[in-house]
């Protein structure tokens, strides 16, 4: 499967630029790497690619579970982050919020459509409203480092949740089902849902916060 990209194929774009032997932007923060992207430079792409598509992968793989989907789905994230790149808001300044809510909304997308729960044609506009993530300014910005240091600290926080909360955590945000979607899966009423979906979020929240203090 082959991706355009002004004219190049991804696969081509990464190609190329693999050959150099300098990257320039290796020291370069992911903000700054996101900036050169803007800029339609193929060895910032790389450097992203380098630093996120091992991170991303897995997050794509734990959602759609097939290594061939998995693959072609990084493949369409990285093309999308080339495309697309002027909708991200730098005055966020959170460069991994946005390139994990790709993965996540791209392979939840993929996971939906596979089992008929979404039938929209994939336009331009719907990828502009359900794939790119709209992010907050008041979000604190995150890196890949420091969130590769924090992982412990999460997994920590989500093994203290109960079973029930931790299954609709995973609902909403592994399987893509909505609140009406998770309702029938359980079940339950909608504001039901909704409420076990909120507690267990605050709990997570206040069991990070417990960690952080500690």
């Amino acid at each position: 499967m082959h991706f355009t990209v002004h004219n190049y194929t991804f696969e081509a774009v990464i190609k190329v630029v693999k050959e150099k032997a300098v990257n320039k932007y290796k020291d370069s923060s992911d903000l700054e790497v996101l900036l050169e992207i803007s800029k339609y430079d193929s060895r910032a792409l790389e450097e992203l690619y380098d630093r996120y598509s091992a991170f991303l992968y897995t997050i794509i793989q734990k959602i759609v579970s097939s290594k061939e989907r998995a693959d072609e789905i990084l493949v369409d994230v990285f093309t999308i982050i080339w495309r697309k790149i002027d909708r991200f808001n730098f005055k966020s300044g959170n460069a991994y919020a946005w390139l994990v809510n790709i993965a996540r909304n791209k392979a939840v997308d993929y996971l939906r459509r596979s089992k008929g729960l979404e039938d929209s044609k994939y336009t331009d506009d719907y990828e502009n409203y359900y794939i790119l993530p709209e992010l907050s300014s008041i979000i604190d910005p995150l890196d890949i480092t420091t969130a590769k240091n924090i992982k412990s600290s999460i997994d920590e926080a989500l093994d203290l949740l109960t079973d029930a909360q931790k299954y609709v955590i995973h609902l909403a945000y592994y399987d893509g089902l909505t609140l009406s979607e998770i309702a029938d899966e359980l079940n339950i009423p909608v504001e039901t849902v909704r409420s076990k979906v909120m507690t267990a979020l605050y709990k997570l929240k206040d069991n990070l916060l417990l960690g952080a203090a500690e």
